[in-house]
């Protein structure tokens, strides 16, 4: 690390943080059985489409064989976030399962690119 952060500096950046929700996937025992690719597809699609949107501006797909399947980002509150993650296909069909957290964050922060 070579910027150093001053007590002044966190107060002020803390100062600008804001709520967010954050989702956290999981896979069930019907991931991975028959059919799950192309149900995985389409909640593939529409966490896409949810991006595009500006409801979930991180979106992060986990694949480490670990059961976590991935984590997101969504910029309304967790019971409008609940009501968006019940009408995904693979929650529908049991593939996999969330968590909601209400968490902070500061506006703008963005992934860079990779390389």
């Amino acid at each position: 690390m070579t910027t150093i952060y001053t007590d002044e500096m966190m107060r002020e950046r803390l100062g600008h943080a804001v709520a967010y929700t954050m989702v956290i996937l999981r896979t069930t025992e019907k991931y991975g059985s028959a059919g799950t690719q192309e149900i995985i597809w389409e909640h593939g699609r529409r966490n896409m489409g949810l991006q595009a949107d500006g409801l979930m501006p991180i979106v992060c797909p986990v694949g480490d064989e670990t059961g976590l399947a991935g984590v997101g980002i969504f910029v309304d509150d967790a019971d409008t976030v609940r009501s968006i993650m019940e009408n995904d296909p693979a929650i529908r069909a049991g593939v996999l399962s969330y968590s909601v957290h209400p968490c902070r964050g500061f506006p703008g922060s963005a992934l860079p690119p990779a390389g």
